[in-house]
């Protein structure tokens, strides 16, 4: 008998949460040399699942095709690496590991990220799940992007500033509020894959049949 999943939580609700504690700055590398580059390509290819996501400078006229993504964001559980990838070496590195099928990326609404990943850094995304396909596996009808997924998983509110989202990602120096935005948008999806309780060889099964 197939059992209804947990209903997800109304707005209201979501209001009355405690906000989602996130990565500091102390926890976020920003990648934005060769050597850096070099060092966090040993340190993420130690793992088997991270959090990913990618950030663009807006567009805002008609037509205007975007340039993006301009940083790359890769997460554990306890810390995030955000790539510059105006530097060709950062650029080089994230494209590794996104071309990488022993590493499963995990994130949210990664469908224009992968548009932009292939016209961009020319590269093919390997092993990249959307969560959203792991929560309609489980039931759910309506999409379940991050902030709703923080909701139901951690009774947390996950407080994306609408400031941030429309800033300058191009910039060649991120400030700090940019530097924490993008790494806890790739920490905020680990949390969940973490808490789902799905292994590093069903992650990698489902990023194949998405």
């Amino acid at each position: 008998m197939n059992t209804a999943p947990p209903l997800l939580p109304t707005r209201e609700e979501i209001a009355g949460f405690d906000v989602f504690p996130g990565l500091t700055l102390q926890d976020i590398d920003v990648v934005e040399n060769a050597a850096q580059a070099e060092r966090a390509l040993a340190e993420l290819g130690a793992l088997d699942v991270v959090g990913f996501d990618t950030e663009s400078k807006p567009t805002f006229l008609k037509n205007e095709v975007s340039t993006g993504p301009h940083t790359v964001q890769f997460a554990s559980l306890d810390r995030a690496w955000v790539f510059q990838v105006h530097d060709p070496a950062c650029r080089a590195a994230a494209g590794h590991l996104i071309a990488s099928s022993a590493i499963v990326k995990v994130g949210f609404g990664l469908a224009g990220d992968r548009t932009q990943i292939r016209a961009s850094l020319e590269v093919e995304p390997q092993a990249l799940l959307d969560l959203d396909t792991v929560f309609k596996r489980r039931g759910y009808r309506t999409s379940v992007g991050v902030k709703m997924a923080v909701a139901l998983m951690f009774e947390r509110r996950f407080v994306k500033s609408r400031k941030q989202t429309t800033s300058n990602w191009a910039n060649r120096k991120l400030s700090e509020g940019q530097i924490c935005y993008a790494a806890n948008d790739a920490f905020a999806a680990m949390c969940v894959a973490d808490a789902m309780d799905l292994d590093a060889t069903v992650l990698a099964a489902m990023s194949r049949t998405r």
